[in-house]
Order: structure tokens, then sequence, then C-alpha cells
């Protein structure tokens, strides 16, 4: 557990965490690995589990009617993948994709909330470095549905 702990704990999401919140966490981590164009998640399935992308890009995406998939963030290393896993029903709003061999670390979100609801002091603490991701992909996702829907001609109106 050594390595998995050094690397979460160097890992820029998790700057700065408690070394009792750090034990906390790292008890609900395991490595992962993707190979290119593996699904890390599915739009609707259960948000089971968060990322840590240690090395690699996943590509986010929704599916706009007429067009398909539709990237609207590529995340790389440092950052951290699925915020749908705090929020009930805990399912996944949008698909995740490597896009290519990727590394991380993913954090069962089941394991993290039981911990989170025991100690509200972690829980205040992952709620603060989750909320800046959260508005940050809010806000990519409407950018780009701005994009994807500004292509699209205009119809009179009647």
């Amino acid at each position: 557990m050594e390595g998995l702990e050094r690397v979460i704990r160097e890992h820029p999401f998790f700057a700065g965490l408690d070394e009792g919140f750090c034990v906390l966490v790292c008890g609900c981590a395991k490595n992962v690995r993707y190979e290119a164009g593996r699904y890390l998640f599915h739009e609707g399935d259960p948000a089971n589990e968060f990322y840590l992308i240690r090395h690699g890009r996943v590509s986010l995406e929704l599916h706009a009617p007429e067009r398909g998939a539709v990237t609207f963030q590529t995340l790389g290393p440092g950052e951290v993948v699925g915020v749908s896993w705090l929020i009930p029903p805990y399912r996944w709003s949008y698909d995740a994709k490597a896009l290519e061999l990727t590394r991380a670390i993913a954090m069962d979100a089941a394991c993290l909330r039981q911990k989170c609801e025991a100690d509200h002091d972690l829980g205040y603490d992952m709620m603060k470095r989750f909320m800046p991701v959260l508005v940050q992909r809010l806000q990519a996702a409407r950018l780009q549905a701005l994009d994807v829907y500004s292509a699209r001609p205009l119809k009179p109106c009647a």
C-alpha cells in the first residue's frame, strides 16, 4: 500500500490532504489500466468509482442527436475523471473513453461515500475538492452544447 499511498499523496487532486484522510482514502483505492479505445464507463451506468489519471488521456463524451458522440473535454495526467459518484442516484451522466493507454487510480465510490458519512470532515474536504471539478465540467459541457447547436441552421419562425 505504501506505493499507492505515495501516488495518491502526489496526485494534484489530493494535494495537501490531511494525513489521516489519506489513510482513509487509500483504503478505497486500486491501480487500473485501460487500453486505447476502452471505455472507463458509460452514461446511465452506476457510478461506482472515480479515477485519478496517472498516465494517458481520457475523453468525456456526450451523445448529441444527429451527431453521435461529441467530446466535450479531454483529460490527462494529474486530473480526475468522474463526479457522478457524489450525487444520487449515482449514475454516470456521460461516457469516458481512454484515448491511449491510460493508467489511473480507481477510487471505490461506495467505500469513500461510507467513510465520508462516518467522518463529515473528510466529506467536507472531498466536496471542496470536487466542487471546482464539477463546475468546470458543467462549463465545458455548456460550451460544447453551444458549439453543437450553433452549427445547426436556424429554422425560420412561422
